[in-house]
């Protein structure tokens, strides 16, 4: 990424790990000039278009407006879609966004990013309140984020990033280490209700991983899965590869109370030294290799 100080490089994945990440990165090339930039941004906007009409898209927004009205106003009661919801819209939800991949280059992250808006605006969140980050991003790609309104990162946060209020994660096809990293990192029960996550199904995650391999490099996700409140979100077969496998989660304290007290004091900072799958860009170690140009840009 643009101005991040450091140099990057993709950690070693298990065979057939990619079909659940990105399936393309930047090849290169700045698409630097205005022209370039325009028609990124043009292309965005089709995308955006072509997902509000779709289907699957609707079943999301209904979802979600009505799990998120509950979580962030603090009551169980059915508030109905945000849009009439006035109590929300001021609540200050915060959004962060890592590893969406290169939406100039890649179809699948260009629709990731597309939904993303789409969310952005059926939750009334300002795109300001939105950071993003992934170290594949061009600088051009940079200045695209941000002339549409989003909070570009200049660091690696790792998903190390402590929250203070209601913060919804679009992690979408992230690697198992990010998440572990964000649960880590607001390791207590009065942080973790705060997390709202749009990403990889936790019990998938559980589903293909040994047990024992699950808990000694992602402990956090072993410890906290049981309390884990999970939706699946519906996917259209067109979009298999850019939405399958796609839940909503949070952590209720009512849940999360139901843990044993012994859970919340193994806070060690996670280091993989010796996980062989890890699915993270992790800072100053050298630079991704691209793949998968779309070269219908």
């Amino acid at each position: 990424m643009a101005n991040s100080g450091g140099e990057w490089q993709r950690a070693r994945r298990r065979k057939g790990a990619a079909r659940r990440e990105k399936q393309c990165q930047a090849d290169g090339r700045d698409f630097g000039n205005a022209e370039d930039k325009s028609r990124i941004q043009r292309r965005i906007a089709e995308t955006v278009a072509e997902l509000r009409g779709e289907e699957f898209w609707l079943e999301w927004k209904e979802l979600l407006s009505r799990f998120l009205a509950s979580e962030i106003t603090g009551t169980s009661e059915n508030k109905g879609t945000l849009e009439n919801d006035s109590s929300l819209r001021s609540c200050g939800l915060d959004c962060v966004c890592y590893g969406l991949g290169s939406f100039s280059a890649c179809v699948s992250a260009r629709y990731q990013l597309a939904m993303l808006i789409l969310l952005l605006d059926t939750l009334r969140v300002p795109p300001v309140q939105c950071s993003m980050f992934d170290p594949v991003f061009t600088p051009a790609e940079c200045e695209v984020l941000q002339a549409l309104g989003f909070t570009v990162l200049t660091e690696n946060e790792e998903g190390k990033r402590p929250v203070s209020r209601p913060t919804l994660f679009y992690l979408i096809h992230c690697g198992k280490a990010l998440y572990n990293n964000l649960l880590w990192r607001n390791w207590s029960p009065r942080a973790l209700p705060l997390l709202t996550i749009v990403g990889n199904s936790f019990h998938s995650i559980q589903e293909r991983m040994v047990r024992r391999d699950l808990k000694k490099n992602y402990s956090f996700i072993s410890d906290v899965i049981g309390a884990c409140e999970e939706m699946t979100l519906p996917c259209s077969p067109r979009f298999l590869d850019v939405f399958s496998d796609t839940a909503l989660l949070r952590f209720p304290p009512q849940r999360l109370a139901s843990l044993h007290p012994h859970t919340w004091t193994q806070a060690s900072e996670p280091d993989y030294q010796h996980c062989e799958d890890l699915e993270i860009i992790q800072r100053d170690q050298g630079q991704p290799t691209p793949t998968h140009l779309d070269t219908s840009l």
